[in-house]
């Protein structure tokens, strides 16, 4: 399994209050004592809200968790070119915009960045956004060269909109089962019978501030929602492809 969506916590490096919360730790050996036992064996490291800016708590995340893991990071607009050049070459591979938890929702200054970024690095943009307030953010998305949306797009009500997008080239994080508003199986469905190489799975660990954590039954709901072979792409293929990662080579 290729954990696509994954956060680490590691109180050596500063937080953010965000909208009043701060997390606890949950530091790279936290993570690998829960995910035992799933098969992971590369992921993606996002910087959430909560870490505003800062690069090296993600930095060093990368360096630990080593081969097989890349990283996702939030930046200013005014972010250096060399700085994104070194962030590459850390492992860093997209660039995140958290517009559900307050982010600077602007639609030119987002088209702006992200545009900058894959044109220096290759870098994809992700969004952190309720699908059901797309309208603005739809054209920019659909204008980008690469482009994902975090947990299922959050709601029911955003549903229709982002299947439109995945139509376009849109990828869709299959995360945080436990703070999404909608029925999980049937939108896992309607993503992959309208792109069957959309659907990224991670854990979403540590599940910050959501109705519940992740939970390995929803390893199992992947699996029974979309059938074995369908699984298989979206638990590791689909990710592998999107991040540049490698598949492991079968042990001799």
């Amino acid at each position: 399994m290729i954990d696509a969506h994954l956060h680490v916590i590691d109180p050596r490096f500063p937080l953010v209050p965000n909208q009043g919360y701060v997390p606890p730790p949950f530091t790279v050996e936290d993570y690998r004592r829960r995910v035992r036992g799933l098969g992971v064996v590369g992921g993606a490291v996002v910087s959430g809200s909560f870490q505003g800016h800062d690069q090296d708590c993600l930095r060093a995340a990368l360096a630990e968790l080593g081969p097989g893991f890349v990283g996702v990071t939030q930046l200013p607009p005014t972010v250096a070119d060399e700085q994104v050049r070194e962030l590459h070459g850390a492992g860093v591979r997209a660039v995140r915009f958290t517009l559900h938890r307050g982010g600077d929702a602007d639609p030119a200054g987002i088209e702006r960045l992200a545009r900058r970024v894959h044109d220096l690095a290759g870098w994809h943009a992700e969004f952190y956004l309720d699908a059901a307030a797309l309208e603005h953010l739809a054209p920019v998305l659909r204008r980008l060269p690469r482009a994902g949306v975090d947990h299922l797009g959050m709601s029911a009500a955003g549903l229709p909109r982002l299947l439109e997008l995945v139509g376009q080239g849109v990828k869709v994080k299959a995360t945080g089962f436990g703070r999404v508003h909608l029925d999980v199986r049937d939108a896992l469905r309607r993503i992959h019978a309208v792109d069957p190489t959309a659907l990224l799975f991670g854990t979403d660990l540590p599940s910050t501030r959501a109705e519940r954590p992740f939970q390995d039954k929803d390893v199992r709901l992947v699996r029974e929602a979309l059938g074995p072979d369908a699984a298989e792409s979206v638990l590791h293929d689909n990710a592998a492809a999107w991040y540049g990662l490698p598949r492991p080579s079968p042990a001799p």
